[in-house]
């Protein structure tokens, strides 16, 4: 009898382990935070809970990784270097050392542009002119936003999105071009004021220049950061987001997580929450609303924005993970655009922000030259080391 009984339990179990993992029997479970809770209910230990759930999170975030990183050798070196700088600075893994490689070499490709064809005000100009036709596009309105203004200051294009985040990638690295002092001398020639003041400017760059204002800063150069933030919370007002459209809401959001992003150096440096506490309270009091009008990149930046001040166990967090998890396509391993698309590619930006927010490590000043010196074993041509004599 004991026999017999002991045999019915094994069956019973088999059977509900098998139904849970087998979607032809019963109702399908896809996601595996649904998994896992299902199992805590059936343990009915719900101290575990928070656990299983993060663990499903890391799954998830595995599942993206092995997917991109299975592609990544298709990619651009932009898109491969954006992705290996993000996982080296979250894993210190040796593997990405080459896609760190890679994004030396464009920089110092891009630095050798500049420095030796496009310094003098008319090759700016030329340069610039050039660049601007790509954002003739009548039927989006970002990229309207962006031609109408910069053909006012067409050496923006040139400076801000060009020169000015080569050089401070290059510093982040310990690395500086051989003509570091020619390149510093031509942002000199120019005001940033004059750009992050402008409405229009922001309207149509926010994230960009967020960015900018602190590269300039890193690199001992202009401090306009404060003259960035007064004019961008003047033109954005929290109690005015059901006026903006969804791209001027995007922009508002983008811009939002970008301060915190540059301010950590691109995820070197942690955040105090209580520096930015403006921004950290809008959240709070908009994340529903963040989730239902922006995209995942957004809602994942936002999500790594409070990791980043440590804010781990925060509900904005759980919400983020849980709306990232959602948009997720377990079939192709990733989080497919807005409009279902399945590009790879295209996908990059948004599927290593997911990554980071389901499996976040933390942060690290890394790789430096110095700290990482095996990483740097071959500085590509027009880099030298910050305290080099080299100008």
């Amino acid at each position: 009898m004991k026999i017999f009984t002991t045999k019915i339990y094994i069956t019973s179990f088999l059977l509900l382990f098998f139904t849970l993992h087998h979607p032809a029997i019963g109702a399908p479970i896809t996601s595996v935070v649904e998994q896992a809770d299902t199992r805590s209910i059936i343990l009915n230990e719900s101290k575990n809970n928070d656990q299983l759930k993060n663990n499903g999170f890391k799954q998830d975030a595995d599942l993206i990784r092995r997917t991109y990183e299975a592609n990544l050798y298709t990619f651009p070196a932009f898109k491969s270097g954006h992705y290996g700088l993000r996982m080296y600075r979250q894993t210190l893994d040796k593997k990405y050392s080459s896609l760190v490689w890679s994004d030396m070499a464009r920089i110092a490709s891009r630095l050798n542009l500049f420095a030796n064809e496009v310094h003098t005000v008319e090759q700016i100009k030329s340069y610039s002119e050039k660049r601007i036709k790509d954002h003739r596009d009548d039927s989006n309105e970002r990229t309207t936003l962006r031609y109408k203004v910069t053909q006012t200051m067409p050496e923006y294009l040139y400076l801000g999105v060009g020169l000015l985040g080569s050089m401070a990638r290059a510093d982040e690295y310990g690395l500086k071009h051989r003509e570091d002092k020619k390149l510093r001398e031509v942002i000199r020639r120019y005001d940033f004021a004059k750009y992050v003041t402008d409405e229009s400017m922001v309207k149509a760059w926010a994230a960009q220049l967020a960015n900018q204002v602190y590269w300039l800063r890193q690199l001992g150069e202009q401090d306009v950061v404060d003259d960035f933030i007064a004019t961008f919370r003047s033109i954005y007002p929290d109690d005015k987001d059901s006026d903006l459209s969804e791209q001027q809401f995007a922009n508002k959001i983008y811009g939002l997580t970008h301060i915190i992003f540059a301010a950590s150096g691109y995820y070197q440096h942690s955040i105090n929450e209580q520096d930015y506490q403006w921004i950290y309270d809008y959240y709070r009091n908009n994340i529903d609303t963040i989730i239902d009008r922006a995209k995942e990149d957004i809602i994942a930046e936002v999500g790594i924005n409070f990791l980043l001040a440590g804010l781990n166990d925060d509900p904005v967090v759980l919400k983020a993970r849980k709306a990232i998890q959602k948009a997720l396509n377990r079939d192709y391993g990733l989080i497919p655009s807005v409009t279902g698309e399945m590009d790879f590619k295209k996908g990059e930006h948004r599927n290593v922000l997911a990554i980071m927010l389901l499996d976040w490590k933390g942060t690290n000043a890394a790789p430096t030259l110095v700290n990482e010196s095996e990483v740097f074993n071959s500085i590509p041509y027009g880099l030298v080391g910050k305290d080099s004599a080299n100008n």
